[in-house]
């Protein structure tokens, strides 16, 4: 076995579409020699059959972050199919419609909550159920929309996003006299089954393809993919805390 993560165990969240940056993730992994357990939620039959379009077909788990019961399990779930954890993805994300597309000023606590429950508390929460399967040396990636401005349309999704930087940050806090790293990797945006969801999401096309330096694409899940893999993979063994641009160096430019 060769590659980056060669011998790694990963459990990577977040596979619905084979245009998910998470299943991009799961391949290249694959690729680099690393064993992938994947989780699903609502609809596993769909995320079973996206993962027989891998390298090699991956496990699927049931996980429901916001669900107490399906935590607590998770650890003896993975451990029907590898016997530990080297690395976690974590990419989920939700918000309701009220909380998007310029309603930041009308959205009722009660769906704000659920979108901080989802996209932010659930990085923590995911952490923990995986710890017990994870040794020194592991990593934790998440993946975040640059948090530092506030975006269009974005609205509470934005807020998500900058307690979910904050989080990794006490997560590295916190984990890091266990020899685990938090890190996130900020990709730019990325015409995803969650994109489609934000109204006036073409707002973000037209100024990335237009203005990163280094040019956008907006249907290649790989270069945010690999930067996931590398945060994964033993060549970071100091850095945790950290948010990785992958956006074409939009975020390096004045307003």
């Amino acid at each position: 076995m060769s590659g980056l993560l060669a011998g790694k165990r990963l459990l990577v969240t977040g596979v619905i579409t084979d245009a998910s940056i998470a299943f991009s993730v799961a391949k290249l992994a694959q690729e680099n020699g690393a064993q992938v357990v994947l989780t699903g939620f609502g609809r596993l039959s769909l995320v079973e059959r996206i993962a027989k379009r891998l390298p090699e077909p991956a496990p699927v788990i049931e996980l429901d972050v916001t669900n107490v019961e399906h935590l607590a399990g998770l650890a003896d779930k993975v451990r029907e199919h590898v016997d530990g954890l080297d690395g976690v993805v974590h990419s989920i994300g939700f918000a309701p419609q009220s909380c998007l597309g310029g309603g930041f000023l009308d959205a009722p606590w009660e769906d704000v909550a659920t979108a901080l429950h989802v996209s932010t508390y659930s990085y923590k929460s995911l952490a923990m159920a995986a710890l017990p399967l994870m040794a020194p040396g592991g990593s934790v990636v998440g993946l975040t929309f640059d948090a530092t401005k506030a975006w269009p349309v974005y609205d509470w999704m934005g807020v998500a996003k900058a307690g979910l930087e904050s989080a990794s940050r006490y997560l590295a806090l916190h984990l890091g006299p266990k020899g685990i790293r938090s890190n996130l990797v900020a990709a730019g945006p990325l015409r995803t089954i969650a994109a489609k969801s934000i109204p006036g999401f073409d707002q973000f096309e037209t100024a990335w393809t237009e203005r990163a330096p280094l040019g956008w694409n907006l249907t290649d899940q790989e270069p945010a993919a690999r930067a996931c893999l590398a945060l994964l993979s033993d060549w970071f063994p100091a850095t945790t805390g950290e948010i990785v641009h992958v956006d074409g160096g939009y975020h390096a430019l004045g307003a």
